[in-house]
Parts: C-alpha cells; sequence; structure tokens
C-alpha cells in the first residue's frame, strides 16, 4: 500500500509501499506526481535499481535530460556519477544553491539521485523551497524582484575557465568544459510553474546578471535574494542512506551539496528528467 510521509520540513516528503522492481500502475504513478508536485522533493527508501531499472523510474516522470557537462558512466550514456573518494581533497561539487542547468532555454524539470555508496556521516543534500520562500516574503522586498529577467549561464562552472575546469578542477566527477558554457539564457526571476501554475521564485547560482540592472545592483539583489531563501524555515535537509532515490522539482527548488565526510567515499547516480508538457498530469 503506498504511504506518502510528509518530512515536517520546508518541503519534502517519502514514499513507502511501491516496488519499481515491478510494474507500477499508472493510479500509483498519477498519485506519485501529485505528490511530488506538493512536496517538490520525493524520498524513496530501500530501493534496489540496477542501471536500466533507474532510468526506467526516470522516465515515468518524463523523458531523459541532456547533462551537457558531464561524462556518462562506463557502459551506460544517460547515467552520470556524482562521486567523491575517500582520500578526495578538491573543493566540494556543487556546494552552492543552484537548480540544474537552469541556463537552458527549457531547463529540466527534474533530477534523481540514487546513493550507491554512502558515508556514515555528513553528505546531506538541502534543499530550498522557493514557492514558499516567495509566498512568505513582505511585499516591499517583493517589489525589488518582481518583473526582473535573469539571465543564466554556465560559464562560471563549465567554461574552460571556470571553476570545473581541467586546469582548475582535480576531483574525481568526470566533468567536460566546454565553450558552450559561455552562452546565456533569460528567464522571469519570479515566474509560474510551468505545470502547476503556482507562483515562485527560480534563482540560483547560474544567475550571473539581471536585466537592466549594473552589476553592483545585480550582486546585492542577488545577495539579498540568497540570504532571504537560505533562512531555515524554507529548507529541507536531506540524510542519505544506501538505496535511497531522492526526485526533485527543479522547477521550485535549489538545492546544493554539504560536507562532513571526509575520511569516506561517496558514490551517487544522477539523471536529468527533461520538462514535457505530455507528462503533465
Amino acid at each position: 500500500m503506498l504511504e506518502i510521509t510528509p518530512t515536517g520540513q520546508a518541503c519534502g516528503a517519502v514514499v513507502r509501499g511501491v516496488d519499481f522492481c515491478a510494474d507500477v500502475s499508472t493510479v500509483t504513478l498519477k498519485t506519485i506526481r501529485s505528490a511530488w508536485l506538493e512536496h517538490h522533493v520525493l524520498i524513496f527508501p530501500d530501493q534496489t535499481f540496477d542501471n536500466d531499472r533507474l532510468v526506467r523510474f526516470a522516465e515515468y516522470f518524463g523523458p531523459i535530460g541532456d547533462d551537457p557537462y558531464f561524462a556518462p558512466i562506463e557502459g551506460h550514456d544517460r547515467i552520470a556519477a556524482v562521486r567523491r573518494e575517500a582520500d578526495e581533497t578538491a573543493p566540494l561539487f556543487a556546494e552552492v544553491w543552484h537548480s540544474d542547468w537552469s541556463f537552458m532555454s527549457t531547463p529540466p524539470a527534474a533530477t534523481c539521485l540514487y546513493g550507491l555508496d554512502i558515508p556514515p556521516v555528513g553528505g546531506d543534500t538541502l534543499f530550498a523551497n522557493e514557492h514558499k520562500a516567495w509566498e512568505e516574503m513582505p511585499e516591499g522586498l517583493r517589489q525589488k524582484f518582481l518583473d526582473k529577467m535573469a539571465c543564466h549561464s554556465a560559464k562560471r562552472a563549465y567554461s574552460k575557465e571556470g571553476r570545473y575546469s581541467e586546469d582548475t578542477y582535480k576531483g574525481s566527477m568526470s566533468i567536460r568544459p566546454s565553450d558552450s558554457a559561455l552562452e546565456t539564457q533569460n528567464h522571469p526571476l519570479i515566474r509560474p510553474h510551468p505545470e502547476t501554475g503556482r507562483l515562485g521564485i527560480f534563482g540560483g547560482s547560474y544567475i550571473y546578471n539581471i536585466e537592466e540592472t549594473g552589476e553592483n545592483e545585480t550582486g546585492e539583489l542577488l545577495l539579498e535574494l540568497r540570504e532571504w531563501i537560505e533562512q531555515e524555515q524554507f529548507i529541507y535537509r536531506h540524510k542519505w542512506e544506501t538505496g535511497m532515490l531522492v526526485l526533485w522539482d527543479n522547477r521550485c527548488v535549489l538545492h546544493k551539496a554539504t560536507g562532513g565526510y571526509e575520511g569516506h567515499a561517496r558514490l551517487l547516480h544522477r539523471l536529468t528528467i527533461a520538462d514535457d508538457p505530455k507528462y503533465y498530469s
């Protein structure tokens, strides 16, 4: 029997009673999708996925999306590895608030991560609920962000001079910097959710400019927005377990990695899911 239990934090719900190794009914999938849209982050403990089953899970929610700057794992061209070795000293990967690939013209609807090798301590993932942050924002602060267009780009991360360039990044992630990271894409800073229409913030570290705003003012606005969003009442802190799969909605949550597991290896498999209206309920 399907059981969906909210985390009691700013977003997120734990889903039990579904076996993705077996066929899943249309009714069950619709219930899970509704819960995902409501809670933004779904946690599926105690799952057993091989690579093909992980892809099949993702395809329940949409077509597999592109991961433009990650090399796929050996033997499977759609799955990427989020990896850190026990003795690694490189800066932690993705330790900034972001929405995956928000620099695309149509950013992905979702990302799923499956825990394969999980340290006994640390490595939590933080999620920020951008709907809740917008709805609870004071009106005076809201006026600073309404009708603003934000320019998103991967250049600070994945260009050949970015933080994950070959010269800069010495970690174990298989990252492929490219000149395509210099391209830009505008999105409204405050926008309706493409599927539900619910208004919320669409922010994150891929924003490098706000249209018709000077560099200094852009920096001040983005700092003010980040400080608002990262307040505890808008955050869900996720603690990983081996065999746990997490699905989140990139259209209304930001996320960031955390450390604290020095001396331990960590490995998760990752898929992005494209935003395709044919999959909307």
